[in-house]
């Protein structure tokens, strides 16, 4: 039995953030995830995919920040269940949990926290007749090496921001990279399809809207793509390609997590945003990409955000009565349970007297 203060469900960048904003505190963290190295999404799918929106970092790789994450929380020595996958969850008299996984490793906790992002995950495939036969020969549903890209042909289908993103990278990359998407209008960030318009004016990108890919050739791997145009007498288009990367999202399922008697809506897991972010089911909390509540933002820095208000009630939870006062790490620094000690400036100490 694995005993902890806090059990997080979820190694991806909002539960590992969890462990600094327990550690400091001094509570223990130990995380599950079914993947078998930290980071979630970030390490899995897109590590060499830039994020732009991360605090203090214009540009920042997605599993770069896994790494920087992986350092911060270092001196509060977490501990980790990699590869298995939370099972089931029974709340004993006391008020604890145990937590199960699907090999058998038993987790107990006086705090469960639900970090899971989108929990478990399928790409959403086209409705194209042949499609699994290139899967692996030309066709990926991720990108997560744009190095594999270089120099060659690649035609993208989708019209959010990993399609627009991709493409923009890629750009720089592919030797010739083509947009397709079935609507006129991108449901991307503003600046992204800017981006993209601009680069496909300068010949960078092939631009194909209102319009889908609606067959593949090639004996053995991918040689072509058909793109079929919503105005009939454009006919069909067809483009010569190494790769055919669909990016129409993901099919997020709660999996496990969805029978454990929480509040479900649509897919997500409901949780008191004008507190604490805790479920229906007391001590159990839910932060990141798998909660929801009115005016829920999926971003990463809004899971930082959920695991330090919530992180402050577990405090409360596992320690009732005992008071603890908070301190800015600028005045107090941060004490690891390693034994190490980042003082605070004194300089800054004194300046913000």
């Amino acid at each position: 039995m694995i005993k902890t203060d806090i059990l997080i469900i979820g190694a991806g960048p909002t539960g590992l953030f969890t462990v600094f904003e327990a550690g400091l505190l001094k509570l223990k963290c130990h995380l599950i995830d079914a993947l078998p190295q930290p980071g979630g999404q970030c390490s899995e799918i897109y590590p060499k995919k830039p994020i732009y929106d991360i605090p203090a970092y214009p540009e920042i790789l997605a599993g770069d920040l896994v790494d920087r994450l992986m350092e911060q929380i270092k001196p509060f020595e977490p501990g980790f269940t990699l590869g298995e996958r939370a099972q089931i969850l029974d709340k004993q008299e006391d008020g604890s949990f145990v937590v199960t996984t699907n090999k058998g490793t038993r987790h107990h906790a006086p705090v469960v926290v639900i970090a899971g992002g989108l929990g478990s995950f399928e790409p959403r495939k086209p409705q194209i007749e042949n499609i699994a036969d290139y899967e692996d020969n030309g066709v990926a549903y991720m990108i997560k090496d744009p190095e594999v890209y270089r120099d060659k042909k690649v035609v993208i289908a989708g019209g959010g921001d990993s399609a627009l993103d991709w493409a923009i990278y890629l750009a720089d990359v592919a030797a010739e990279v083509s947009l397709v998407h079935r609507r006129n209008e991108f449901r991307g960030a503003l600046d992204s399809v800017e981006k993209a318009s601009e680069l496909a004016k300068l010949g960078k990108i092939q631009l194909f809207t209102e319009a889908e890919v609606k067959a593949l050739h090639g004996e053995n791997e991918l040689k072509s793509v058909v793109i079929k145009h919503k105005d009939d007498s454009k006919g069909e288009t067809y483009v010569e390609t190494d790769f055919f990367i669909p990016l129409f999202g993901l099919s997020p399922k709660l999996g496990p997590i969805g029978d454990w008697g929480l509040e479900i809506e649509k897919n997500a897991i409901k949780v008191n945003n004008a507190k604490d972010y805790q479920t229906n089911v007391p001590g159990v909390f839910a932060i990141g990409d798998v909660n929801t509540y009115e005016g829920k933002l999926k971003l990463i820095l809004s899971g930082f955000h959920e695991a330090a208000v919530m992180c402050q009630y577990a405090y409360q939870l596992i320690n009732p009565g005992k008071r603890f006062v908070m301190k800015y790490t600028t005045v107090g620094g941060v004490e690891g349970f390693d034994g190490t000690k980042k003082e605070a400036k004194k300089e800054v100490v004194q300046s913000i007297l």
